[in-house]
């Protein structure tokens, strides 16, 4: 496989037993070294009133139901450079972005999979090479450095042809809980080598679906 062609896929899973991770404080990136790996945690719904509003009442029906106060909530993205490649890695709207070569290797449905066959209830999972994070100046702290590892580097860039393209929002395979964007990070990550055991989103925060993430991921 290379990565300048890749080709579109669905993928699927059986159920799997819930491990939760724990993350480890943030380091700043080093200039300079042929690979890195990086972990961005942005607040859920930056630059998007709407996605943050939901994200809010979300989190305010979890807290209540738990029993618990309220907590910030984390979306989580990826950088990576290998060589003098660098790509983004992340799950976005399958509407909305204009620009042709964006990486797009994976497409799912959200909320419900027959509503996929719209373009609108469609996400898209990307690995854009020279591309960039919305809204990336208000991720909350330095970047997490996960590896500087070439083989994990490549084979992080590798495994985005066979994320999942499970329903966005849904527990479909009962892992614990829903499948989203952080889903995707936590199970790329940890198929690819990486050490998430103390791995957490910063400020006391949330990232929900990183769990089924990892839990799939461990099968």
């Amino acid at each position: 496989m290379t990565t300048e062609r890749r080709q579109m896929r669905v993928g699927e899973g059986t159920d799997v037993t819930v491990r939760q991770a724990h993350i480890h404080a943030a380091r700043p990136a080093t200039p300079g070294r042929a690979a890195q790996v990086l972990l961005h945690w942005l607040p859920l719904g930056a630059g998007a009133h709407f996605v943050a509003f939901n994200g809010r009442v979300y989190e305010a029906l979890c807290a209540r139901r738990q029993h618990r106060r309220p907590a910030p909530l984390f979306h989580a993205a990826l950088s990576l450079r290998l060589g003098e490649a660098s790509y983004v890695i992340e799950m976005g709207p399958a509407w909305g972005n204009t620009v042709p070569d964006r990486g797009v290797v994976v497409e799912g449905p959200v909320g419900l999979r027959v509503l996929g066959r719209s373009q609108l209830f469609r996400y898209e999972v990307r690995a854009w090479r020279g591309g960039s994070i919305p809204d990336l100046e208000l991720a909350v702290g330095d970047p997490t450095v996960m590896s500087e590892d070439p083989v994990r580097a490549s084979r992080l860039l590798e495994l985005v042809d066979e994320v999942p393209s499970l329903t966005w929002g849904r527990d479909e395979l009962g892992l614990g809980e829903m499948w989203n964007s952080n889903s995707i990070i936590a199970w790329l990550l940890l198929r690819s080598g990486h050490d998430l055991r103390r791995v957490r989103p910063p400020a006391g925060g949330r990232a929900p679906g990183w769990g089924s993430g990892i839990a799939l991921a461990v099968r």
